[in-house]
């Protein structure tokens, strides 16, 4: 039987816990102990052969230097996002302890509460090395439909990509502009998306996808995503501080939006949602950048 072990114990750890339980005999652990059924130490669970990885983006690299030692752990990084400061991505930061052909990506629709009700849905798993991402596809249970791929710089630039999204899709709503307004904003996230993507030499199909689009979609029109929630608080004039201790948990699209603003302007890559929603998060008012973006000709 193989060890399996998931790293992160917050919503969507748990969440994938219970999920390949179903099938597979799963250990967990975090960094903060909790009281459930096959929690380990930290250091019980790096020796398990098949790692997935749901801790937050942003504190990924500071606890992998702190913890990681096993060369030979294969790796499913659950967790999405961007490294704000230096702009890497995931598999990237990774790839400073493994070799590419041991690590995989995880993306698609997935909200944590209705994969631990045990709902329906399809992932993607990307990554190089096909075999082991049918390896890490064989895990899951019946109601997750899996499907694998190559593309792991696409999969990881919309599970980034889209949170941020979000948030400009909870701005949206929460000024109450109504349904055709976040329709019109998503469509066109989701090409400022591929354009982004499109630069770092993504598939398109993946933008098209579970991946992409189909993330994008449930991401960006629900109150169960975080990155959601920010934008509708920030549509209230809540500043950012404020909103991080209401919400009481990561939104990762907040550090990932100053990540991509980063690297589209050393890219010169046109990405004007996202660029609104950094001056948004930075204190400009909601209702200043949305009249930005209607001036833009180009974006709507």
């Amino acid at each position: 039987m193989s060890s399996i072990a998931i790293i992160g114990a917050g919503k969507w750890g748990s969440a994938l816990y219970h999920a390949l339980n179903v099938k597979n005999t799963c250990f967990i652990s975090s960094p903060t102990p909790r009281e459930m059924p096959n929690f380990i130490s930290i250091e019980k669970a790096l020796k398990c052969e098949y790692l997935i990885f749901a801790l937050s983006t942003q504190a990924l690299r500071a606890w992998l230097k702190a913890h990681f030692e096993n060369q030979n752990a294969k790796v499913l990084i659950a967790s999405k996002g961007i490294e704000a400061k230096t702009g890497l991505f995931l598999d990237e930061i990774f790839m400073e302890f493994l070799d590419e052909n041991q690590i995989c990506v995880l993306s698609g629709p997935s909200f944590a509460t209705e994969v631990e009700n045990h709902l329906p849905t399809a992932l993607m798993i990307n990554g190089k090395n096909l075999n082991l991402c049918k390896e890490f596809a064989n895990f899951f249970p019946s109601f997750i439909k899996t499907y694998v791929d190559d593309d792991v710089r696409g999969a990881e630039i919309c599970g980034a990509y889209k949170n941020v999204l979000a948030i400009a899709s909870g701005i949206c709503d929460g000024l109450k502009l109504g349904n055709n307004a976040r329709a019109s904003l998503i469509a066109r996230g989701l090409i400022e998306m591929h354009r982004f993507g499109k630069f770092f030499k993504a598939k398109e199909e993946t933008f098209l996808g579970l991946s992409g689009a189909g993330d994008l979609f449930l991401t960006a029109s629900s109150v169960l995503s975080r990155n959601y929630r920010v934008g509708l608080m920030l549509a209230q004039n809540k500043n950012l501080e404020e909103i991080l201790q209401i919400l009481g948990e990561v939104a990762e699209g907040v550090g990932t939006a100053f990540a991509i603003d980063k690297l589209a302007k050393e890219k010169d890559i046109y990405t004007p949602i996202v660029s609104e929603v950094v001056k948004i998060l930075e204190g400009e008012g909601v209702e200043n950048s949305v009249k930005k973006l209607l001036k833009q000709s180009d974006w709507i």
